[in-house]
């Protein structure tokens, strides 16, 4: 447990990341006791969260005009992969339930109203891509219709947010927006059973015929174009004017570098006095071992350095009130995919190197080696992709999506 409460934190930020950081560090030990439960649950646990939320380390991007800290995104990576390193699963709701409180901040004000009026510490999951259908009346308001899976956190969630193309009443398409919407609301199927990312309870989302006021919709286009209400109306800060897709990307991997980082710890401490099946070596002394947990640890650092890097990239050019190039944009969406593939080849190294016994449900290891194919999946961090899109913005090609 936290040894202080969310509210007795420095004044100055810099002093309030580092607490935080230390915080998840203490919460992640305890995390990390139940972590083979919470995938048994195929969700995360309710006393996981509320030691999150106690811990003050819901709030890392969340706007300070609602109680949240406001931070900076390596505050953010600091958290999120400290928490993963305790449980993959906690790491990587935490990780997007942070993206969604960004996102509140481009909300009309009445919409972040609705969210943090009675408290701060509400948890926000979503399906952000245009997968429902929302029909806009003459009054303004939406029918909002859909199903949208991969809704991580949804169990744990008071408000979800809703991807759906707006169309008019005669069926055109007129913009894509998210629609912030009670949970209460929808209907959560119970359909999470998955080999990888197992705990997120990331079940899928059903909604029919929901009316949806228009100050709880926020167009796609307008925050990938940092133009939307909640930027417009008194906001004083920059992390929010934040490039929107390099920050939702980013927000993918913190958990993956924690999930690296447990691995390698893991294993160093699972090999000493191992021995090596059919052979007279030890695991700790034999050169292949060595071999491999160098190019291991080598390739976490090498994630580390990238990830970290986009952050600072990310803060620099919000702090300064800049926008980024287009080749800035693809090259953080590939750092961010080339980030979470060499925390996966890294453990994928240590996992074959774990022989038979690294195929035990109870092996931490297994596990992360899972989760991090299961995030590499991801439609945002596929590799080939991102690699595809960032090499035609390398030579003056039109880029060959929005999300960028």
């Amino acid at each position: 447990m936290p040894d202080a409460p969310a509210s007795n934190l420095p004044e100055d930020s810099a002093a309030v990341a580092t607490e935080l950081k230390r915080r998840a560090e203490e919460v992640a030990r305890e995390l990390g006791t139940r972590a083979a439960r919470t995938e048994e649950l195929r969700r995360v646990p309710d006393e996981n969260m509320d030691l999150i939320i106690s811990a003050g380390l819901l709030g890392v991007l969340q706007p300070r005009a609602w109680g949240g800290h406001q931070l900076t995104m390596r505050a953010h990576l600091d958290v999120v992969s400290a928490i993963a390193e305790g449980c993959s699963a906690t790491g990587w709701v935490l990780g997007v339930m942070h993206a969604h409180s960004w996102m509140m901040a481009h909300f009309p004000p009445a919409a972040q109203k609705d969210v943090y009026g009675d408290s701060p510490d509400i948890m926000i999951s979503a399906v952000i891509g245009p997968r429902g259908r929302a029909v806009l009346k003459p009054d303004g308001a939406f029918e909002l219709n859909g199903f949208w899976p991969f809704g991580s956190g949804c169990q744990l969630s008071k408000w979800l947010l809703l991807g759906a193309e707006i169309v008019d009443e005669n069926g055109d398409v007129i913009d894509a927006a998210d629609f912030l919407v009670p949970t209460a609301e929808v209907d959560i199927k119970d359909d999470w059973y998955v080999a990888g990312l197992a705990g997120t309870g990331s079940c899928s989302l059903e909604v029919r015929n929901l009316t949806v006021p228009a100050h709880r919709h926020l167009s796609i286009g307008a925050m990938i174009d940092g133009d939307t209400p909640g930027l417009r109306d008194g906001y004083d800060g920059w992390l929010h004017r934040a490039e929107a897709v390099p920050v939702l990307s980013l927000c993918l991997c913190g958990s993956a570098l924690g999930l690296a980082r447990g691995a390698l710890a893991e294993f160093r401490r699972s090999v000493m006095g191992k021995a090596v099946a059919y052979t007279e070596h030890v695991m700790s002394e034999w050169s292949a071992t060595h071999v491999a947990l160098g190019n291991a640890a080598s390739l976490i650092d090498a994630a580390h350095l990238i990830l970290y890097r986009a952050a600072d990239d990310i803060n620099d050019y919000a702090r300064e009130g800049k926008k980024m190039t287009m080749e800035m944009r693809g090259r953080i969406r590939m750092d961010c995919s080339q980030g979470v593939k060499l925390a996966l080849d890294a453990v994928d190294k240590l996992f074959l190197m774990s022989g038979g016994s690294g195929l035990a449900l109870r092996s931490p290891i297994q596990r992360s080696a899972r989760d991090l194919h299961a995030i590499n999946m991801h439609g945002l961090l596929l590799h080939e992709a991102s690699a595809e899109l960032y090499g035609r913005v390398l030579l003056g090609l039109e880029p060959n999506t929005n999300i960028i």
